[in-house]
């Protein structure tokens, strides 16, 4: 694979296939909603274009999108259209295959458990696990403590473990 560039506008298209899934699965952690997910990925980038901006490597362009995307969510859920759209009527997608998450993981009762989780445990258990990104870097991206972190962390495993009491896995 080739250097990216480290200037905004000389390696979009490069940078949107290396990062245009992880922004799309976090939103979707956050959100539920296979629509607003995609709502949230063309703003996420829309932002990357606009700021023009260079990063200092690969790394801070990664925390960079990581946290636009959590603001976007944030955003995004306050918003007046959010806060009206009609709440019985349910995402048609919901339950659905996905592609995007169907290469990273299945709509498991895991997923489905995480989804459940309040935001802030769910998005520090989704970036540890499924981003692999240590608790410092979370930190960073989410702009909280690393012992804000740790405690998330901790707190929502133990929300997973009560969720998924019962479930057998295959080993």
């Amino acid at each position: 694979m080739t250097e990216l560039s480290l200037k905004t506008r000389e390696s979009f298209d490069a940078v949107m296939r290396k990062y245009s899934d992880m922004v799309y699965r976090l939103a979707y952690s956050r959100t539920g909603s296979t629509f607003d997910a995609d709502d949230i990925l063309q703003e996420v980038f829309l932002r990357y274009i606009r700021a023009d901006k260079t990063y200092n490597d690969e790394e801070h362009r990664k925390s960079w999108l990581i946290r636009i995307t959590i603001n976007c969510t944030r955003s995004f859920a306050s918003s007046a259209w959010n806060r009206h759209r009609d709440a019985a009527e349910p995402d048609p997608n919901i339950g659905a295959e996905d592609p995007a998450l169907c290469a990273a993981e299945t709509r498991s009762d895991v997923m489905d458990a995480l989804l459940s989780l309040p935001e802030k445990y769910r998005t520090a258990i989704y970036l540890f696990y499924y981003e692999d990104m240590n608790v410092a870097a979370i930190a960073k991206s989410v702009g909280t403590t690393e012992t804000n972190i740790k405690t998330r962390l901790s707190r929502g495993r133990e929300m997973l473990k009560e969720k998924l009491k019962g479930v057998e896995f295959d080993v």
